[in-house]
């Protein structure tokens, strides 16, 4: 078993990616703490992974909520030795996808039928104050407020892993979401920074840049949407969530124990660099 004993907390567990990350650190092994912003969502992942299973609501984008959370990590555990960065949200405050959906349509059906037309979507140009701060606050801010306060309790091991959750978006911009992926490549660079600064403590720090995968996150995704995606994936279809977490215990365990600082992108093709 890969992470035997060790302890690990997921934030953004009560559903998708998080999710089937919990379940499966738990197969191997792990004593998982499930983060959501829902209670009701993280106590039932908990509930479903068994004995040894701890569940904490918080919101990763309140810094005084994820002080909490990793004090009664650490009054309970008095330890930690994963942490994954994964709680995100696909839009935010004011977002109006389905608007923006039937003015493009007409464009993105020509694209599909490869005539190349340009899509014209004009989301950041009538992007709220509100939606983009959400975003990024969930996202890039949530990230470093669960990596500062883990890297307290890391520090006095002088071990640990961290993995933080990006995006294709990161790697090559998706025109729809802006704010999503600033927050995604924000959360690239700031993995490398902390990778370097905390390498000689036995720290190590990677991230994953999934491409699109069958969550609830990306449910609200059109099915024009979601043709146009699949056209641009050579292997033609979307990824699942245990193909992520899979990806993120071999980052999360001793396997990669060379690895810090870089980024693996299951993505079927959709991104190759």
């Amino acid at each position: 078993m890969r992470l035997k004993d060790k302890v690990a907390l997921v934030t953004g567990g009560g559903s998708g990616i998080g999710r089937a990350i919990c379940e499966r650190f738990a197969e191997e092994g792990a004593r998982v703490v499930v983060n959501d912003v829902r209670q009701e969502a993280a106590e039932g992942t908990a509930k479903a992974l068994g004995a040894g299973a701890r569940a904490i609501a918080a919101d990763v984008a309140d810094s005084a909520a994820v002080r909490a959370m990793f004090a009664t990590l650490e009054r309970e555990h008095g330890r930690l030795d994963v942490l994954v960065n994964n709680a995100g949200v696909a839009f935010g405050p004011g977002d109006n996808r389905a608007a923006l959906t039937q003015k493009g349509e007409a464009r993105l059906m020509e694209v599909i039928g490869g005539q190349g037309v340009q899509t014209h979507w004009d989301v950041t140009e009538n992007m709220s104050d509100e939606a983009w701060h959400r975003v990024i606050g969930v996202h890039l801010h949530g990230t470093f407020y669960c990596t500062r306060e883990a890297l307290k309790l890391m520090s006095r091991q002088n071990s640990g892993a961290i993995v933080n959750l990006s995006s294709v978006a990161a790697l090559m911009g998706l025109e729809t979401v802006p704010h999503y992926s600033a927050a995604k490549g924000g959360i690239l660079a700031f993995t490398r920074a902390v990778a370097r600064e905390v390498a000689s403590r036995n720290i190590r720090v990677n991230a994953i840049c999934p491409g699109y995968i069958d969550t609830p996150m990306t449910a609200s995704i059109s099915e024009l949407g979601r043709k146009m995606v699949l056209g641009r994936t050579p292997m033609g279809r979307v990824g699942e969530p245990r193909e992520i977490a899979a990806t993120a215990l071999f980052l999360a365990s001793d396997e990669s124990s060379f690895f810090t600082g870089q980024w693996l992108s299951p993505n079927g093709g959709l991104f190759i660099g």
